[in-house]
């Protein structure tokens, strides 16, 4: 019990103080602050689900007695309880003696939902401090970019906002205004699934992780998600505050079938010649352009009528019938 509580409470301090890297506003600061659940995550998997909480409030609080408490809400909505469910979830297990090692662990696959719905809910949470309508929503998170925006280019707030090569700072303000909370949800749909990965791997090289390493090839979504995409869908064209949740909700659904689409790319490439390669420039490309994503998802949607890989395995399977 002693060593869960200096876990906690270790992990705890070192996710405050990524998260609070952020107040330095330079690039590198945003890549601390995406890692801020890591050590969370890393306390959830390696030892119990008592110290990732255990953590996730030792960070808030102190975060909280540092900077305000608005601070104390926003990690323990936005990252915190997100990384203790998430870790909480992963061990989640249930006796079952036809599998190999007499369990049944959560589904892959409902681990992914899962971060892509909290990842969307984290945004949607964030929604009401800048406005309670659609009107005065979109004017408080346009006056926030308007602010930043001044603050990076030394512009002050009695001179009108001018950028190079003469773009114009209204559309750009309407575009960021339209565009950052599905890009923000998908985001931090990715930062979780990362971070849980990222802490997997940690936590099995040090040989404390109790799950067997799940097949990714094998991964599948509950039935049920492709019902709440077009919902999500759905909810854009009503337009207002419904329209903005349904864009979130939508962003961070996408990731999740990209997600698909990639495990339909490992089961499919199996036995090839150069798959390594071939998933290697996979990823990269994701990493470093971003829109190939979007043909993951594609393929992750349409893998749910066409069943690539029970089709790539029958072709691969020899013939008995003579």
């Amino acid at each position: 019990m002693l060593q869960i509580l200096l876990i906690g409470l270790a992990a705890g301090i070192a996710s405050g103080l990524l998260f609070a890297s952020l107040l330095a506003g330079s690039l590198f600061s945003f890549l601390l602050f995406y890692l801020a659940p890591l050590p969370i995550m890393i306390a959830g998997l390696g030892w119990s689900h008592f110290a990732a909480l255990l953590a996730a409030l030792v960070a808030a609080a102190g975060l909280a007695a540092a900077f305000g408490g608005l601070l104390f809400a926003a990690f323990l909505v936005g990252l915190g309880l997100p990384a203790w469910w998430l870790s909480y979830l992963a061990l989640l297990a249930r006796p079952a003696p036809a599998s190999p090692d007499g369990t049944q662990w959560f589904p892959v696959g409902r681990l992914v939902l899962w971060a892509a719905v909290l990842g969307a809910l984290s945004i949607v949470i964030a929604i009401p401090t800048f406005g309670t309508d659609a009107h005065s929503f979109r004017a408080g998170l346009k006056a926030a970019f308007e602010q930043l925006l001044r603050s990076a280019t030394d512009t002050p707030g009695s001179a009108p906002l001018t950028f190079p090569g003469g773009a114009d700072p209204e559309r750009l303000l309407d575009a960021l205004v339209i565009a950052t909370p599905p890009i923000a949800a998908a985001a931090s749909a990715i930062a979780s699934l990362g971070n849980l990965w990222l802490a997997a791997r940690i936590v099995r090289l040090s040989g404390r992780l109790r799950r067997p390493w799940p097949d990714v090839g094998s991964m599948v979504l509950p039935r049920y998600a492709a019902a709440l995409l077009a919902a999500a869908i759905a909810a854009i064209f009503a337009g207002d505050l419904i329209g903005t949740v349904g864009a979130v909700l939508a962003a961070s659904l996408l990731v999740a079938y990209a997600v698909l689409g990639l495990a339909v790319v490992h089961a499919t490439t199996r036995g090839l010649n150069g798959r390594s390669f071939v998933l290697a420039g996979i990823y990269a490309s994701v990493a470093v352009f971003g829109w190939p994503a979007l043909l993951l998802s594609v393929l992750g949607l349409v893998d749910l009528v066409v069943d690539f890989r029970r089709r790539v395995r029958r072709h691969r399977l020899p013939d008995t019938s003579t």
